[in-house]
C-alpha cells in the first residue's frame, strides 16, 4: 500500500537524484519555495497532507521526469507489483 510518508520519501529521493534541495525543486518547478518542506507535509490538524496531482505534474516536468520513472524513487518497502 502506498502511504503519505513513502510518497514524500519518493519526492525527497528525486531532488536527491538531481543533487537538489526540494526548495531548489520546488523553484525549478514554478511552485511556492516551501512548498515542499517536511512543515507542509502535514496539515494543521495533524492529518497527512497529499500533493496536488497539478503540482507533482509540475514537478515531473520540470525534472524531465515521466510516471514510470517517479515510481522508481518510491522507497524499496513500496511493493509496486500489488498496485
Amino acid at each position: 500500500m502506498l502511504t503519505n510518508t513513502m510518497f514524500w520519501q519518493a519526492i525527497d529521493n528525486l531532488a536527491a537524484a538531481h543533487k537538489i534541495s526540494c526548495s531548489r525543486m520546488a523553484q525549478i518547478s514554478g511552485l511556492d519555495l516551501t512548498a515542499l518542506n517536511k512543515s507542509k507535509r502535514v496539515g494543521v490538524d495533524g492529518k497527512p497532507r497529499w500533493m496536488s496531482v497539478g503540482s507533482l505534474v509540475k514537478i515531473m516536468n520540470a525534472m524531465n521526469t515521466s510516471w514510470a520513472d517517479f515510481v522508481q524513487y518510491f522507497p524499496a518497502e513500496y511493493d509496486s507489483d500489488r498496485r
